[in-house]
């Protein structure tokens, strides 16, 4: 459980207004003192994501926040994080000591317009006289039932834990969904440049090899320069071979007839994303102005190198192509623009440190701003001309 990468752990996020008791609730389910608690209004300033494994769960993501009427000197800053959080959030949990607002009924109405499940809470319940009445005019406002619980009695925590892995069901998406059978040979192409960390592979790598073995299938691993190598040390060509997406083009070439390619990026896009949607996108690519803005999104933050592909190497592809006229910004992490209206594309990485919630909610923010998404792979592939000779 400790070894799960946070972005495959399903994320729970608990809302609520200052002193909700969202920091005592967190502590009461996980039996550890893991966020602090205090009387005074704003304790928790930034979310706090724990890792843990949950009953019927399993793997899963904590996220405490900030109150979302937090009128300290920083309350808005600290709203907004809150607001973030959102974006990344599978199950809502939403915790109410009083009969329902108009603030808290606006925060149900947003989780239900992004679809996400909610698990309502009348927090505190041991303060609270007339619970039950409560209850029901909460249930009326919201159209939610909620559940009494008490971090200090423990009332209700058995409710919530069933209440949470009902919310929390899911269907089950793969890597390599559809893609390879056990006894397939598949290689893996993994160019070890200035971008590459040293001494490890990256996470899509790993989990990719993971799931390969999983299946059954036998892993051949190698760099580009080694391609030649290492399909010479096979009696048939591998059935899948798999890239870096900034090497598609060589290994392409290289590839035999009867073998299939796609990139660790194209995997993680149908994974975590929406394929159709990204491949959709990419026709942008043939209509672009020379003068086009294009957003490049990545997941993760982190110093660029020379060899970066989203900074650097994705900027020249596309600046060769269109010429140095383009506008290109590059975001990366949490920092996504809520207002997408100014660019003509935006491109997103492989998101591997995202969870799918994450990565469909900033699809769905394009969509709906009519902004065109694609991905890192999908569009080298598309710049190179191989995008209809590429498994997706």
């Amino acid at each position: 459980m400790q070894q799960t990468p946070q972005s495959e752990r399903l994320h729970i996020a608990f809302f609520g207004r200052c002193n909700s008791g969202k920091s005592s609730l967190i502590n009461a389910l996980t039996g550890q003192n893991i966020a602090v608690v205090s009387d005074v209004s704003g304790t928790t300033t930034d979310p706090v994501n724990k890792p843990i494994e949950l009953p019927g769960l399993g793997a899963c993501v904590l996220i405490d926040t900030p109150g979302y009427d937090d009128t300290s000197i920083l309350g808005e800053q600290r709203i907004a994080q809150t607001v973030k959080v959102i974006d990344k959030t599978d199950v809502a949990v939403m915790l109410i000591t009083s009969q329902c607002d108009a603030e808290e009924q606006r925060w149900i109405a947003e989780f239900k317009a992004r679809e996400i499940p909610i698990v309502a809470l009348l927090a505190q319940s041991d303060r609270i006289e007339h619970a039950s009445s409560t209850i029901d005019a909460i249930a009326t406002a919201t159209g939610v039932q909620p559940i009494a619980v008490s971090a200090v009695t423990r009332q209700g925590i058995p409710a919530l834990y069933e209440a949470l892995a009902k919310a929390g069901e899911r269907e089950e998406r793969t890597i390599l969904q559809g893609l390879v059978k056990a006894g397939d040979t598949v290689l893996l192409v993994m160019p070890q440049d200035a971008s590459a960390p040293k001494g490890r592979l990256i996470q899509p790598q790993v989990q990719t090899i993971r799931e390969l073995l999983d299946r059954q299938c036998t892993v051949v691993s190698c760099t580009t320069e080694g391609m030649p190598a290492a399909l010479a040390s096979l009696a048939q060509p591998p059935h899948l071979i798999i890239t870096d997406s900034q090497v598609f083009e060589a290994v392409y070439q290289l590839k035999p007839e009867a073998s299939r390619l796609t990139s660790f990026s194209v995997l993680f896009a149908r994974y975590k994303g929406d394929i159709t949607t990204f491949v959709e996108g990419a026709k942008a690519l043939k209509t672009l102005r020379p003068d086009a803005r294009i957003l490049i999104a990545e997941a993760c933050s982190h110093v660029p190198q020379n060899e970066d592909i989203g900074r650097v190497k994705l900027p020249a592809m596309l600046r060769k192509k269109f010429g140095g006229a383009l506008h290109i910004d590059v975001v990366g992490g949490n920092e996504f623009p809520q207002d997408l209206t100014g660019y003509d594309l935006v491109i997103h990485c492989g998101a591997c440190m995202f969870n799918s919630r994450h990565v469909l909610n900033r699809i769905a923010r394009a969509r709906i701003q009519a902004v065109p998404i694609t991905n890192y792979g999908i569009t080298i592939a598309a710049l190179t001309g191989i995008l209809d000779r590429i498994e997706y």
